[in-house]
């Protein structure tokens, strides 16, 4: 099983990551757009804004939906339930937690979950 410590350092690492990309998309951390995009003097490009800007909402949501994954996992360590399949109660996997810090599910509850 990973120790508090490291796991700590990996889920910070991946908050850090996800907090800058948001940035990079013009987010604040809550997810909000920080800025607007602005149309310019055509019908076309207000469709392409329209477009990137659904694109950039989107991305944004994947975002912050990792990034509530993240804060749950830190919860957990904090609490000494990390690492623990939420499905069947079993470690999950040094290398998955070290691939993807916020797993909530071992292996094959994650591939019965799709």
């Amino acid at each position: 099983m990973m120790q508090p410590d490291q796991a700590s350092q990996l889920l910070a690492a991946e908050r850090t990551r996800l907090l800058h990309q948001l940035g990079e998309l013009g987010a604040s951390e809550n997810g909000d757009l920080l800025g607007d995009l602005e149309f310019g003097e055509s019908f076309a490009d207000a469709a392409a804004i329209t477009s990137e800007r659904t694109e950039v909402l989107g991305l944004v949501d994947n975002l912050k939906r990792q990034l509530a994954d993240v804060e749950e996992a830190i919860v957990k360590v904090k609490a000494g339930t990390y690492g623990r399949c939420e499905e069947c109660g079993n470690e999950i996997s040094e290398a998955r937690l070290a691939a993807r810090p916020m797993s909530r599910y071992c292996v094959n509850d994650q591939l019965k979950r799709g």
